[in-house]
């Protein structure tokens, strides 16, 4: 199954809502996250203002402990320019940003890092290497993003899922996707989410695959081959988080018009809700990869603070969790 390059989705993480109250979602989630343990944190090739900042933004805030991994003279120039103090950041030396992202992974191997953050690189320059066969951070799991959108509007906070790496995925992808939604869910102390399996109808019908694909979700977290969620599906977007919608198509589950995370059917669908929600509902856009070996921080030059920071607690929260846990196996 293909993953998608960055200059084939855009960017996903603009438009920060003005005004928003200091006890929103993603300030409750910040919180949360500075009462944990900072997370050692390897930053990817950090050789802008935007990655360089929002790196020490979060370690003034006690979110990381953050690792630089680039050309060390480039990052002091950038931090020079911009005067961000960086002189009790540890600096790793390379020459570019593959060997950056390269570093980055063997860092994480040698056990430097529980998290990774990118930088001004690609970012399909460092899935390669967190993809990579023999070297990189593939476990028994698809990797898959989850966009964490605060929606003014709307009281929840909805997952969307995925909107960023898997462009087709097949059934199989599917169960991870949503898998590790759940998880991040979970790990981030939510609660059992309501997972509402996106399609653009609420029936099952041959003519349109991802309704068939949403039964057997439901049918495979009834049979245990997924957990920790309540699953729903197939599910149109408005029955899936208007309880009114759900009410008038006659449809009763402990899902439908009330649900929290958001399985699209394919990487067209989520891009399109997202920027919808970002630029229609002035959302934010926090995200994370999953089912790596250590969760993945992707952040835009577009990101407003809010949400570059709201991406460091989820990543933060979820490395904690996982310190008690047991970890995904390796492929």
């Amino acid at each position: 199954m293909p993953l998608a390059r960055e200059s084939e989705i855009g960017t996903l993480g603009a438009v920060a809502p003005v005004g928003l109250p200091l006890n929103s979602k993603y300030e409750r989630l910040i919180a949360r996250a500075k009462e944990a343990a900072a997370a050692n944190t390897i930053v990817v090739h950090p050789c802008d203002e935007t990655s360089l900042r929002g790196a020490t933004e979060a370690a003034e805030l006690g979110l990381i402990n953050p690792i630089l991994v680039g050309p060390a003279a480039k990052i002091n120039t950038v931090a020079r320019e911009y005067k961000l103090d960086i002189a009790k950041y540890e600096i790793v030396n390379v020459a570019h940003s593959d060997a950056a992202a390269a570093r980055a992974v063997e860092l994480i191997h040698e056990g430097r890092g529980e998290l990774l953050m990118k930088g001004s690189l690609h970012t399909d320059e460092l899935m390669r290497a967190v993809t990579a066969s023999k070297t990189g951070l593939r476990t028994a799991r698809r990797v898959s993003h989850v966009f964490i959108m605060d929606v003014p509007t709307h009281s929840e906070t909805l997952f969307v899922t995925d909107a960023a790496i898997n462009i087709f995925p097949d059934l199989d992808a599917k169960v991870d996707i949503v898998q590790n939604a759940i998880d991040l869910f979970t790990q981030l102390g939510l609660g059992t989410p309501r997972v509402a399996i996106l399609s653009a109808v609420e029936t099952v019908t041959a003519k349109i695959p991802s309704t068939i694909d949403a039964a057997a979700l439901c049918k495979m977290a009834d049979r245990g081959q997924i957990t920790g969620g309540v699953l729903d599906g197939p599910l149109a977007f408005d029955n899936a988080i208007d309880p009114e919608a759900a009410r008038i198509k006659g449809i009763k589950s402990p899902v439908a018009g009330r649900a929290q995370i958001l399985v699209v059917p394919d990487l067209e669908a989520g891009n399109m809700l997202a920027k919808n929600l970002i630029y229609l509902s002035k959302a934010d856009s926090a995200g994370l990869v999953l089912g790596a070996r250590v969760p993945i921080v992707l952040t835009s030059r577009a990101d407003s603070v809010r949400s570059r920071m709201a991406s460091c607690a989820a990543a933060v929260l979820y490395a904690v969790a996982r310190r008690s846990a047991v970890t995904v196996p390796a492929a």
